[in-house]
């Protein structure tokens, strides 16, 4: 009765989804006023179904119902309650749903935050919005049915994915698709202003708040995801280039170009048609995500869905959605015409660049990711594309995107003076070629990509501390003034250092792990050790338990600097009897200095067990850097002036800004 309430749920959300849809582009086309009340109604019905269908999907998940084919092809009575609960989004069906929960959520919350000003604006992207609604929910009902029933129903289930059972998965798809999604609502929003043919400083005010959180939350998600791979798979690596990593970067690269852009686009009412075609093509890049891991073009330990007819269906949706939205670009692009205007050395300029670099990037990696794809498809070859590739071309793009971080954070709006910045920032110059000449000495001489990341972390991270005291006039007026001026300075400024010192932190800590790594690799039998570095790691012993539903091997490993013990770790192999699968369970070691990681595999009889051990330098702030990183994005997010002034009614007509 559960997957039939929950199934019905899901069929009204479709139905309301397409007819507000329709509704909507009828009432605003005959003038009737009373589709903007109806818009906000249908959109927080739809959340209200979709949140009803989730809620009956979950209740089936907890009370372990084999008799909905998804439940029992994803869940089994031993697993672990917690595992029951994000199996719910640990597999296909479910993790669209969610997708379409998270979508519905978006509208609803415009609904509830929309002010009554811009009202045909609002209610046209409530229009796109539900239609992007109805295709998803239409896809869930057609090719992915959640609630499809299993008769007879087994008495126990086969279990969900063992490299899935961590409670890592419980937050990692929801943020992840809290980005993609996000990215839906400014999708809509450019669309609906291209079909009211009006593009202005406004609009790009009311819209940024969204990119924002969307940015945000996919910031976190693409972090929590790097974390799980890290210590879950066993392998020590974090990324990977893997083509699904690689579909989250993607959005991401664009949605980055598309939030400094709207900056612009706010402050100066130019570079319109490409921030629009930015807010078109992230949302675009997110599509393709999701068709990656649908459609049975890759197996991985991402990818959910081997099912080429779901693949057509997703295919067809992004097909339509963004084809159809290109088409309506190049029609009204001749609309969107700037009025405001900047000198060559400006803030502008150089957030200019940053998007022609980013968008350069998103280029490369979308080349990278789907030229194999295709060379697969139409031949008999098989193409690798991997980390060399990235390395030798991404690494370089973004390492010169870094250089002009600091210096565009400095330099005034519309028209601004380089030699005075530079003058500012010559400490900071001086620090980082100190810094990379001590790493390229002291770590390796031998590895000039370390010296070069150090220098580019330390030029970021001392750009924007000499960006913010010259804000504060630290040094110039009394400290409590400073201190005034810091208390007073906006959420934006302060999210925009928070963000770009959360980058340099990140950019030291990738440089760390990746240059600076070191392993090695032996048998031992309990009481002998393996030396690394100035370290000792000793197994001395391994035992055997029961878990809920697998069977470990566990080893127990003590690290010894000389004489002094510096960590006790545990690492574990486990074996899943249902699944009929092993997962390695990874003992880390945190330091600020850096991880000390290891792992055990399949012993051997004659030899013992396979100890790998890794040290990773300065590898805990990639997680550290990475949270600042979201902080920056939820302080600008939380910019109460910036959002009260999107918000606030304009008396007289809106009309173009004038340039300063």
């Amino acid at each position: 009765m559960i997957a039939e309430l929950g199934q019905f749920a899901l069929i009204l959300a479709f139905v309301v989804a397409l007819f507000q849809s329709v509704a909507i582009f009828a009432g605003l086309r005959t003038g009737d006023a009373v589709v903007h009340g109806f818009a906000r109604t249908g959109a927080m019905a739809q959340f209200v179904l979709v949140l009803a269908a989730f809620a009956c999907l979950t209740v089936l998940f907890a009370q372990s119902d084999f008799s909905a084919l998804v439940v029992a092809e994803n869940s089994h009575t031993d697993k672990p309650f917690l595992y029951k609960l994000t199996g719910v989004w640990g597999n296909h069906e479910g993790s669209m749903l969610l997708w379409s929960l998270i979508l519905t959520g978006y509208t609803a919350a415009l609904a509830w935050s929309a002010k009554p000003v811009e009202a045909r604006l609002i209610s046209l992207t409530f229009a796109v919005q539900s239609l992007i609604t109805a295709a998803f929910t239409a896809f869930l009902l057609f090719t992915s049915n959640p609630f499809a029933r299993l008769w007879p129903g087994p008495e126990n289930g086969q279990d969900l994915n063992p490299l899935l059972q961590d409670p890592g998965l419980a937050s990692h798809p929801p943020m992840l698709y809290a980005g993609y999604v996000g990215f839906s609502i400014t999708f809509a929003f450019a669309v609906a202003a291209l079909i009211e043919g009006r593009v202005d400083a406004r609009w790009a005010r009311i819209v940024r708040p969204w990119a924002l959180a969307a940015w945000t939350f996919l910031t976190i998600g693409i972090a929590l995801g790097a974390s799980w791979a890290y210590y879950e798979l066993g392998w020590g690596g974090w990324w990977a280039w893997d083509p699904v990593e690689n579909a989250s970067l993607l959005p991401w690269l664009a949605g980055t170009a598309f939030i400094h852009s709207l900056r612009v686009m706010e402050k100066r009412d130019t570079l319109k048609a490409w921030t629009i075609l930015l807010a078109l093509m992230t949302f675009a890049l997110s599509m393709v995500g999701t068709f990656l891991v649908r459609s049975g073009l890759l197996t991985s330990v991402h990818a959910f869905a081997v099912d080429p007819e779901r693949g057509v269906f997703i295919l067809g949706i992004l097909i339509a959605l963004i084809g159809g939205s290109l088409l309506i670009y190049g029609l009204r692009a001749n609309l969107l015409k700037p009025t405001g205007l900047f000198s060559e050395i400006s803030r502008e300029s150089t957030l200019l660049v940053n998007n022609l670099v980013l968008a350069a990037a998103c280029a490369l990696v979308f080349f990278g990711t789907f030229y194999p794809l295709f060379v697969t498809t139409v031949s008999d070859e098989t193409v690798t594309v991997g980390a060399p590739f990235y390395n030798n071309t991404f690494n370089p793009m973004i390492g010169a995107l870094l250089v002009l971080v600091p210096v565009s954070g400095m330099l005034a709006w519309k028209r601004g003076k380089l030699m005075p910045v530079l003058k500012d920032l010559a400490p900071a110059a001086i620090a980082a070629l100190a810094g990379a000449l001590a790493a390229f000495w002291i770590a390796d001489r031998g590895l000039v990509a370390g010296a070069l990341g150090t220098a580019l972390a330390i030029w970021v991270g001392l750009g924007v501390l000499t960006d913010l005291a010259k804000r504060f006039k630290l040094g110039q007026i009394a400290f409590s003034a400073s201190l005034a001026r810091a208390a007073r300075l906006p959420l934006g400024i302060w999210g925009m250092a928070v963000a770009h010192f959360g980058v340099a932190i990140v950019v030291f800590a990738i440089t760390g792990v990746s240059a600076w790594k070191q392993e090695a690799s032996a048998f031992l039998m309990p009481g002998e050790h393996l030396d690394i570095r100035e370290l000792a790691i000793t197994l001395d012993d391994v035992r055997q338990y029961e878990g809920s539903n697998y069977i470990a091997e566990q080893g127990r490993f003590t690290v010894r600097r000389g004489q002094q013990v510096v960590a006790d770790m545990t690492a574990e192999r486990r074996l899943y009897p249902v699944r009929g699968m092993s997962t390695t369970e990874s003992a880390i070691h945190a330091r600020a200095t850096g991880d000390v990681y290891v792992t055990i595999g399949q012993p051997s009889p004659e030899h013992g067990w396979p100890v790998h051990v890794y040290l990773y330098p300065f590898a805990v702030w990639l997680w550290i850097g990475s949270a600042v990183l979201g902080l920056g994005g939820l302080l600008s997010l939380l910019d109460r002036g910036r959002r009260a002034l999107a918000a606030k009614p304009k008396v007289k007509p809106v009309i173009a800004e004038p340039a300063e």
